[in-house]
Formats: C-alpha cells, structure tokens, sequence
C-alpha cells in the first residue's frame, strides 16, 4: 500500500485510492485500535466533516470502522476543523477526526486527526496507524461493538468558545462585514457568531449544495469577498476556506491582505502589550522576507518551519511560542485553540479595528512585501522530476542570480502532486526569470 499520510491527514479525490470508503473503513479500525488497545474503559471519538457530498460517505466508513474496534463515535455534522480540536479535548474524547479536504475543489476529500490534547497528530503517531492499516486489525467482541450518536450542539459550543476569545467589553455595532464562508463548514457558525457580537453582517458562500465548497468563492478566490465589500459598502470581508481553518482579509477598499500582515499586525500588537511570548512569531519558509524585516525591526524573531500549519503548531509548543501561522492565512493562537482558526483570527481583526479605531486597509498594511512570484507544475504519480540533473542546474544557477538579496524555495506540495517554485527579489524581472528558468525545466522533466 502506497503512503497515506501527507502533511494533513490522508487526502485525495474521492473513490480514487486513498479516499475510498473501503481504505476510510480500515483506517476507521486502525485509529480505533490505536485509541483503544484493549477492551477496558469507554473510549469516545468526535468526527467532524464540511460540506462535500462524499463527506457522508467517509462518516459512515470511519463510523463503521471506528465502532468495529468498540469506539463510541459523537457526530458533530458540518463544523469549522477548530471545532474538532475544541470538543475533542471539551468532550474528553481519545481522538478528534475531522472530513474535508480544506480548500482544494469539491471532488477531493481528506481525513485530519486530532489526539486528546486537541492537537494534530505527530508524524510518528501516523506511521504506527498507517502500518496498523496496512496489517489488519482484528475486531472486539460483538458486545462491546462501539455506538453512534448525532451531537446537535457542538456548533453552539464553537461560538461560545469563540466569543469568549473576544474583549467581553467590545462589540460589533456599527461595523459591517462581509463573511464569505466557501460554501463549507463554516456556512452556519460564522454568521452567527459574527451578529451575536453586534455586526451587520453580509453572508456570502453560504449556500452549500455539496458540490460548490471553495468553487469561485472563500480564501483562495477571495474576489467574491471583494466585490462584495465593495458593493455593500463594507467596513472588511472575512473570506474563510471549506474548513475555516484559514482566513484571507479584504479592506474596505476591496484589496486583499494575505496571513503575513495580519500576523505582524497581531505580533506587534501582542509584543506592545507583553503578551507575545519568546518575542516570536512562528511561521513557514513561504513567508515574506518584509514579514521577517518588520519583526527584526521591532526587535522581534521569525522562526521559520516546513509547509503546514502542523508543523507551525509543533515548532509553537517546543519553543513555547504562542502566535504562528502560514501566509495563506492559517492563523495560530495556543492562548486559544489548538489549529489555525480562520474565524477566530477575523474575530482578532475586528477586536483591533474597534479599539484602534482604524479602518482595515490601515490594518492591512503593515509592511511592503517584497516582491513574491509562485508557480507551480503538476506531475504524475511515480515521477521525481526534482531529481533530474537539468532540474537540479537550473535551481543552482537561479539561486546564484537571486544571490543575497533573495530568496528561491522548490519543494512538493504535501496535499496535491505538484511542484511549487517560489521567489522572492527586489527586482522584479530577475525574480520572474530564475522561478521562468526552475518552472520550464521541471515542466521539460515531467513531459518526457
């Protein structure tokens, strides 16, 4: 069996190898097992899903799988992936298993894990599962079979939680505010958590139908947001992704700001007040280098780790940092929830905007980005074009052009099949022909 784990859970198109309901069974067994090791003691799951249709199917599989080894499953229905690692630790459950496959198109679907603590599982707990997976595990005894049971409150829990992350003394009134929800898990809790604090609020991509998560709409197409704000007179969009773990800001103009100024804007704020610890802010190599000159210039440290919030999350508790995040808009705050919190984050925006008095495009522009270009090639299964020789020239030679004053970053993606090649440079026409140069030459070595 191929490997099922990449950077955030198992994830791919669904009913292709690995999201079919056959390998969401085994691994619904293999988790359980994990979790449960012997028969004592009553041991619980929560399973979380957006709004894909084949979200139904894996809840059943991982419902069958989990409860063939004696797990007690509680459905939560369509939450944000915070949600899960919430109520896992609220509900005191062994494990936390959320459905979505975050923003990539309706057709894909992912699994994401979360422990007893809330937090996402290590790299080494997901060999010892996938291994169990591929071996087998045998099921408990036909009395001690696991139940299922529908949990109708777990997004009035979320909001709760929500809120209480919020000055208590601070309200909305007065300030509208665009929520584009991509259609997905959010398309429920976001609205209303947003009024209940006195917003007016202007929902978009709220329609999930099971088949438009993330399609024209939320973080990674934050142009519906935009035209929004723009149309309605808005005072900021908040444009979340299909699991509203990440968070992409539109000001009242109708520009966009990315997770790297709305994280200097919350390390700043954070380092003025004494509440950023370690003078740090934890965030992936993709990040700009105007990001890390803002820090240096405030006497603070970027700590940089490999792409996923994951690996945000556990660089943040080694060094016992509180504030991380990634440029595509995972926002970390462990003073609060365990994983990036797309809402959450927005929450922290408005906060600062009504005691600032400020408006979101001043919030917005905390530094001037250095220029930044990404590209990307797919490619086939079983091919490395990384490792061809002319792959492997063309990188030495862009990173000599880039020289000092830049920056050059290839690397697989963890969630799709494609090779991601990203500049950064002063000169703009430098940077685009060392990214050309990389782009063309990994293009050349996956169409042979």
């Amino acid at each position: 069996m191929s490997k099922l784990f990449g950077t955030d859970g198992v994830r791919g198109t669904a009913n292709i190898h690995p999201m079919t309901a056959e390998t969401a069974l085994r691994i619904g067994a293999a988790v359980g097992r994990y979790f449960r090791p012997d028969a004592s003691g009553v041991h619980r799951v929560v399973i979380g899903k957006d709004t894909r249709l084949s979200g139904y199917m894996f809840e059943n599989a991982l419902t069958a799988g989990l409860t063939s080894t004696g797990m007690n499953v509680l459905l939560l229905g369509p939450v944000p992936t915070p949600a899960v690692g919430l109520l896992t630790r609220s509900m005191r459950a062994d494990l936390g298993v959320m459905i979505s496959a975050s923003h990539n198109p309706a057709d894909d679907n992912g699994i994401k894990f979360f422990g007893p603590d809330g937090f996402k599982l290590s790299d080494k707990v997901e060999a010892e599962i996938e291994a169990l997976v591929a071996g087998g595990v045998e099921a408990t005894e036909a009395q001690d079979i696991g139940r299922a049971k529908r949990i109708d409150d777990g997004r009035f829990r979320y909001i709760e939680r929500l809120k209480s992350t919020f000055p208590r003394q601070v309200r909305l009134d007065g300030l509208k505010v665009v929520i584009d929800c991509a259609n997905g898990a959010a398309y429920r809790v976001a609205p209303e958590a947003l009024w209940e604090l006195g917003a007016t609020v202007v929902p978009v991509g709220v329609s999930p139908n099971g088949r438009n998560i993330n399609d024209h709409c939320g973080s990674t197409h934050p142009e519906l947001a935009a035209e929004s704000v723009v149309a309605h007179g808005a005072d900021v969009g908040i444009s979340l992704d299909g699991d509203a773990d990440r968070v992409i800001l539109i000001d009242e103009k109708g520009q966009v700001g990315d997770g790297d100024q709305l994280m200097a804007l919350l390390a700043a704020r954070w380092a003025e007040e004494g509440r950023l610890r370690n003078d740090a802010l934890v965030a992936t190599v993709m990040s700009n280098l105007g990001l890390e000159r803002f820090l240096e210039g405030r006497g603070l440290r970027l700590e940089r780790t490999a792409v996923g919030d994951r690996y945000v999350v556990e660089r943040m508790r080694e060094g016992g940092y509180n504030l991380g995040g990634e440029q595509s808009g995972h926002i970390v705050m462990t003073d609060y929830a365990t994983t990036g919190d797309g809402l959450m984050a927005g929450l922290q925006f408005l906060g600062e905007m009504v005691q600032s008095g400020r408006r979101a495009s001043e919030l917005l522009q905390n530094f001037e980005p250095v220029p930044q270009l990404l590209k990307n090639v797919r490619y086939a299964d079983g091919q490395t074009p990384l490792e061809a020789g002319p792959v492997k020239q063309a990188i030495a030679q862009a990173e000599a052009d880039l020289g000092q004053g830049g920056r050059l970053l290839i690397r697989k993606s963890g969630t799709e099949p494609l090779v991601r090649v990203m500049a950064e440079h002063e000169d703009d026409a430098l940077m685009r022909r060392a990214v050309d140069s990389v782009i063309e030459a990994v293009a050349d070595a996956v169409s042979v």
